[in-house]
């Protein structure tokens, strides 16, 4: 691996991040505050909120069994990945290869920062080769993007492949486990000492209910950590998210319930719709959604949307001809479905 000095765009590195009046001060004794500008009417809610999310990650840290020093918190997974963009790719210079197809965050966020992003293509099990991702990166690569569960396949990336390709890259892999706690695969969490240009996202998003309070999570080397806050903005998550986040991380025995109720319906809606006339075929899925390949995705997902159902038509996306992605939902709302497809050209 190249020192996190060569990974790191120059003016990054030199940079002095920007010092709030909550960065400056971390006491918890004082009661009288009157170094922020802040409206003293309206508590809590007149206050900043921790820049630092300290609190809310000492919770998280024990849960997920990572020092808070590896713990980044951003405004969705979505801020990490750009992050990782504005801190290690050098815009109009610098590249990053991805598994195709894949999360689309990561081509846009490649775009808005003038990054070359380069595709390489899945198997057709929606597998990748960790070879096939380092013959497409040169001496300008900082980056390669994986995604396990990917989306929209569903399916986990092989665990084997992913640890070569982090072994054998000298930039740094972006693991993305949005869906992880959907599948039987371990996370790479506990893989962070020993794969120190690893970083894993996660989010509050998916098995945590969160979607709304916009939470994202990025875990890796307390060095790699250091420079993302760096250059956050100051107060990135709000103290309502903080406040939400921490209560549902002292509910997380109901979150493993859903888990296990989503993929007990996931196997229920899968075997409904693999009876469905206007299936062609199921691919495996690890994660609380499936893809199908269907008869027509772009009719049947009109016909839909005048059922008041909504999925994800996926027809235009690589290796994805013809398919729809389908969220589990509840046990109500996968019957609906299921039996307005029932009804279609019936």
């Amino acid at each position: 691996m190249k020192t996190l000095q060569e990974l790191t765009r120059p003016n990054i590195w030199k940079l002095k991040p920007y010092s709030s009046a909550r960065d400056e001060y971390k006491g918890a004794t004082a009661s009288v505050f009157l170094d922020a500008n802040e409206n003293p009417y309206n508590s809590p809610h007149n206050r900043y909120p921790d820049p630092m999310q300290r609190d809310l990650k000492a919770l998280l840290a024990k849960q997920k069994k990572v020092d808070t020093a590896r713990v980044f918190l951003g405004n969705g997974s979505d801020e990490a990945i750009d992050l990782v963009f504005r801190v290690f790719c050098e815009p109009d210079r610098d590249n990053v290869v991805a598994i195709d197809p894949t999360y689309g965050m990561y081509q846009v966020c490649a775009e808005v920062n003038n990054v070359e992003y380069r595709k390489v293509l899945l198997d057709d099990d929606f597998q990748f080769s960790a070879d096939a991702l380092l013959a497409a990166t040169d001496e300008r690569t900082k980056l390669i993007f994986v995604c396990s569960p990917n989306n929209p396949t569903g399916n986990d990336l092989n665990h084997a492949e992913i640890e070569r390709l982090v072994r054998a890259f000298d930039g740094l892999v972006v693991l993305d486990e949005a869906y992880n706690d959907f599948s039987d695969q371990p996370s790479f969490l506990a893989r962070l000492d020993e794969l120190p240009n690893l970083i894993v996202l996660q989010t509050f998003s998916k098995a945590w209910g969160c979607a709304g309070i916009r939470l994202g999570m990025a875990f890796a080397s307390e060095e790699i950590i250091a420079l993302m806050n760096k250059i956050k903005y100051p107060y990135n998550v709000n103290q309502l998210t903080q406040g939400e986040a921490i209560s549902m991380l002292h509910r997380h025995y109901e979150i493993e319930r859903w888990v296990r109720t989503l993929k007990e319906e996931r196997e229920c809606l899968e075997r409904a719709f693999g009876r469905l006339p206007c299936t062609v075929k199921l691919f495996p899925s690890n994660a609380n959604f499936f893809l199908a390949r269907v008869t027509d995705a772009v009719g049947i997902y009109n016909y839909l949307v005048g059922e008041g159902i909504i999925v994800r038509n996926r027809h235009t996306v690589s290796l994805c001809r013809d398919c729809l992605r389908v969220t589990v939902g509840t046990r109500l709302e996968n019957d609906k479905l299921i039996e307005a497809l029932k009804r279609y050209n019936a």
